[in-house]
C-alpha cells in the first residue's frame, strides 16, 4: 500500500521524503524530514492512526490526510481523526486494493496539495481548543507514508494570528442555547432560512454554527459539506447531537421548516425548489460535479436565492478553490445577507477570500461569531 500511495504522489507532481510501517515510525519519520503533509491510514500495528495523528499533533504539529476506506461505517473513526487534528481525508474505494487505487490519484494529490496549505493554528482560534486537547479514544488506524511537494512552501498559505471566542464543550454549548432560548430578547420573523457552506476544515467550524443558533430564532437551515457519500450522513448525526435544531440528511422531495436542519448528501446536488407556508422544499439531483465537487455550495445558494421568501442569509466557510462564491454572489443580488469567515479562523482562506474579493461579502466574522452575526440579521429583519 504505501509503495502504491508513494507512485500516486510522486506521477502527480509530490515529492515523497519518506515512509512509515506504523504509528511510532510515522512519529520519528515527521521529526526527521519535517514534511508539508503526513498521509496516514487508520489501521496499523504497535500505534495505530487515531494515536498517531493526536502525537503528531502535539508534538510536531503537520497536516495530516486520512486514508479512510469507503463504507460507512467507517466514517465515525474518521470523524473521530479530523477531531484529534486531522486537516481532511481521502476515501480508499472498495475492491481489489492494487487495481481501483489510481482511481483516486487526482484526488489524493489534489488534497495532498490542499492540505499543504492548511493553517493548523486557524483550528485553536476557531474552537479555542488545543491540538493536544483534542481527546477522545477510538478503535483502529492504518499505515503511513509522509509527503511533501516541491512547491508547497512557496505556495502555503498566510500565517494568522489572533483569537476567537470559544465554541466551549458540546454540554456547555447545549447549556447556553437553551438559555439563550429561554431568555432571549430579540424578535424573530417566523420563519428565515440559513445556507451554510464549507469544505476543507469545515466540519468543526460547522457544527460551531449550528450549535450557537437558537431554537427561537424560526431558521430552516441548509449545509452543503464538502464530503463523499457514505460520510454525510453520519456527519448530520453529528449536527444534530451539537445542535439544538434537528439535523438530518436531506432526502428529495421532502420539506423543512424551522427549527429543521438538512445536510447535502455525498454525490448529490441539493437544491430548493418551493418554499410554501413556512416549509421548504427540497430535491436531489446527479447532474454532473460543480468545480470538481457534488455536492457543490454554488449550486444550493443559487437555487436558495431563487426559491425563498423572506429573509436568506448564507455563510461560506474554509476551503480552498471558488465553491460558493458564485452562490454568495446570487444570494446578495436577491437582497439576502452574506458572511464569509475570516482568514484568522480559515483553515484556508481560499472560497471566503474570493467572495470578499468579490464585493458580495455583507460580513466577514471569525468562526466563533458566525452564528451570532447570522442570529443578529434574521432579529433585525
Amino acid at each position: 500500500m504505501r509503495t502504491l500511495i508513494r507512485s500516486l504522489l510522486e506521477e502527480g507532481g509530490v515529492e515523497v521524503v519518506g515512509e512509515a510501517a506504523d504509528g511510532s515510525d510515522a512519529l520519528d519519520a515527521v521529526v526527521e524530514h519535517d514534511p508539508d503533509v503526513v498521509t496516514m491510514d487508520i489501521e496499523m500495528p504497535s500505534m495505530n492512526g487515531l494515536e498517531a495523528v493526536e502525537a503528531i499533533m502535539t508534538g510536531h504539529p503537520t497536516p495530516v490526510l486520512i486514508l479512510s476506506a469507503h463504507a460507512e461505517e467507517d466514517a465515525d473513526v474518521t470523524f473521530e481523526a479530523l477531531e484529534r487534528g486531522a486537516v481532511d481525508f481521502v476515501t480508499k474505494p472498495g475492491g481489489e486494493v492494487t487495481s481501483s487505487m489510481p482511481s483516486v490519484k487526482r484526488e489524493l494529490v489534489e488534497k495532498v496539495e490542499s492540505a499543504a496549505r492548511v493553517d493548523l493554528s486557524a483550528d485553536v482560534r476557531a474552537t479555542g481548543r488545543s491540538s493536544s486537547a483534542r481527546g477522545g479514544a477510538g478503535p483502529d488506524a492504518c499505515g503511513t507514508a509522509t509527503g511533501r511537494s516541491a512547491s508547497d512552501r512557496a505556495r502555503s498559505g498566510p500565517t494568522n494570528s489572533g483569537t476567537a471566542r470559544s465554541t466551549g464543550s458540546s454540554d456547555d454549548r447545549k447549556s447556553a442555547r437553551a438559555g439563550s432560548a429561554r431568555g432571549s430578547a430579540s424578535t424573530y420573523p417566523d420563519v428565515g432560512t440559513l445556507v451554510v457552506g464549507a469544505s476543507t476544515g469545515g466540519p468543526a467550524v460547522v457544527e460551531g454554527v449550528l450549535g450557537g443558533l437558537t431554537e427561537d430564532a424560526n431558521l430552516r437551515v441548509v449545509v452543503v459539506q464538502h464530503m463523499p457519500e457514505g460520510f454525510t450522513t453520519r456527519f448530520a448525526d453529528r449536527l444534530d447531537g451539537r445542535s439544538s435544531y434537528s439535523v438530518t440528511e436531506a432526502t428529495s422531495g421532502e420539506r423543512i421548516g424551522p427549527g429543521e436542519a438538512r445536510v447535502a448528501p455525498g454525490g448529490h446536488h441539493l437544491l430548493t425548489t418551493a418554499d410554501r407556508n413556512g416549509r421548504l422544499k427540497l430535491e436531489l439531483t446527479e447532474s454532473k460535479p460543480i468545480h470538481g465537487v457534488r455536492p457543490a455550495i454554488d449550486v444550493t445558494m443559487a437555487a436558495t436565492a431563487e426559491t425563498v421568501d423572506g429573509p436568506l442569509c448564507a455563510v461560506l466557510l474554509t476551503g480552498m478553490g471558488r465553491d460558493g462564491v458564485d452562490g454568495l454572489q446570487r444570494v446578495a443580488g436577491n437582497g439576502g445577507h452574506t458572511i464569509a469567515q475570516d482568514e484568522e479562523t480559515s483553515a484556508i482562506f481560499g472560497m471566503p477570500r474570493r467572495a470578499i474579493e468579490s464585493g458580495s461579502v455583507d460580513d466577514v466574522a471569525p468562526a466563533g461569531k458566525i452564528a451570532e452575526n447570522a442570529l443578529q440579521y434574521f432579529a433585525e429583519e
